[in-house]
């Protein structure tokens, strides 16, 4: 058990609600990572917050025209109405044209209907409530997302094995993945979730990679194991090099194999920058598997769902319809991109004019919201802190290892000094450790 679970089972433990929580109630706790450290940068970081997955500009987020301009013109129907369990059929519909037109080689026929979610943590939370329990286990990055542990961990009493993603080269690891895929595969069946671009390191995979990770999947279908592959395609279609995969891994996994399993768990939130309507999409994909069959999964999923919050945000689905038909929606996100693009692009200037440095190592990143350093000799933690406090800079850290950089909240212009400045106070912990 995490032991801020067991911090707070101690406290309660005495009084009714101890003796009253379940199971699962025992397990959960609130991780002191991104939430947690970004409330604490909002109070402190007067310089630069790196922490948070938004995008900003001006001091504040990016926002499409038709969204602004959109809220007071729902009607009664689109603003206060229940929705189906499933999500809007239109606003279904619509989400599943988008993704075939962003992923030209996926075949529309093969793959269910999307199903609305409020978000894609709530997405991959029913995933895992439909697939994860306590006989199983599950793949994930290393370093991944911080929420990952707790939906499929303590949430859901799943096993996770860590598998560390990159190696000494400029790429993903393949031999350590495939070695992870193969042993899990000697049990039958294979649970794992990718998510390009990566949260926190910011890569994606090149086309090479993309066809080996399939490849390596494939592999353990044909000789008789069971795969479940949940694509977290929340920061998809923003890449920022020409030899990355230009489509989600969904599309190459749903066509794969009768055995392959592929959910596509994506949304508007990050696409479209619309982080606060939580709304995401839960897509379905088998070789061979009938529209009948996932009819049966999504039904399954409806119940998740309405057992949980019983639908999802009507206003936030018709929002996204109005965004889908506006002529101006396309433009708008092709200059927030190169916005972000731009931002990359300064923090890879910054890092090829560094020497080696003592403490930081960036992991390869090419793409997404984040990059992502490896602290050596002083902890992340240590590092978020003194930068924090000191310099009024705001950063996250993942444990001691893993320290993340949003560039996607830092304004061009800021990013040399913060750098300079994380940079300046590694080196100096490092170097008072020595003293």
């Amino acid at each position: 058990m995490n032991t801020l679970a067991v911090e707070l089972n101690t406290i309660l433990d005495e009084n009714v609600a101890g003796r009253l929580l379940s199971s699962l109630g025992k397990r959960l706790y609130f991780p002191k990572g991104i939430i947690a450290q970004s409330a604490e940068a909002k109070k402190f970081a007067h310089r630069a917050n790196a922490t948070i997955g938004m995008a900003y500009e001006g001091g504040r987020p990016l926002i499409l025209s038709a969204i602004a301009e959109g809220m007071p013109t729902l009607s009664a129907l689109e603003a206060v109405a229940y929705a189906p369990t499933a999500g809007v059929e239109t606003v279904r519909s619509a989400w599943k044209e988008s993704i075939c037109e962003k992923n030209p080689t996926l075949d529309p026929e093969g793959i269910s209907l999307p199903v609305v979610v409020p978000g894609l943590t709530g997405g991959i939370s029913y995933i895992a409530d439909l697939f994860l329990d306590e006989t199983t286990d599950i793949l994930i990055s290393d370093p991944s997302w911080d929420n990952y542990p707790l939906i499929f961990k303590d949430r859901r009493g799943s096993g996770v094995t860590e598998v560390p993603f990159f190696g000494k080269g400029t790429g993903l690891n393949l031999p350590a993945i495939r070695e992870a895929i193969h042993r899990m595969a000697k049990t039958g069946k294979v649970r794992l979730i990718l998510n390009f671009p990566n949260n926190p390191s910011g890569y994606s995979p090149t086309t090479a990679e993309a066809m080996e990770l399939v490849n390596i999947i494939k592999e353990v279908a044909e000789k008789g194991a069971d795969v479940l592959v949940i694509c977290d395609d929340a920061y998809f279609g923003l890449a920022y090099e020409p030899e990355i995969y230009g489509e989600s891994l969904f599309g190459p996994l749903s066509k794969l194999h009768e055995r392959v399993l592929a959910v596509k768990i994506d949304g508007p939130t990050k696409e479209d920058y619309v982080w606060g309507l939580r709304m995401g999409f839960v897509t379905f994909g088998c070789k061979g598997m009938t529209q009948e069959t996932y009819e049966a999964l999504v039904k399954k999923l409806m119940g998740a769902i309405r057992s949980s919050v019983s639908c999802s945000n009507t206003p936030a689905q018709y929002f996204m319809l109005k965004t889908m038909a506006d002529p101006r929606s396309k433009e708008e996100k092709a200059r927030f991109k190169s916005m972000l693009q731009r931002r990359y692009q300064a923090v890879k200037q910054f890092l090829s004019s560094q020497g080696t440095h003592p403490v930081l190592q960036a992991l390869p990143f090419n793409s997404g919201y984040f990059m992502c350093f490896v602290c050596t000799g002083v902890s992340a933690e240590e590092i978020r802190q003194k930068l924090l406090k000191e310099e009024g800079i705001g950063t996250i850290a993942l444990g001691d290892r893993y320290l993340r950089f949003a560039f996607s909240s830092v304004e061009e212009h800021l990013i040399p000094e913060t750098l300079n400045a994380l940079y300046r106070v590694a080196s100096s912990l490092a170097q008072s450790k020595k003293g």
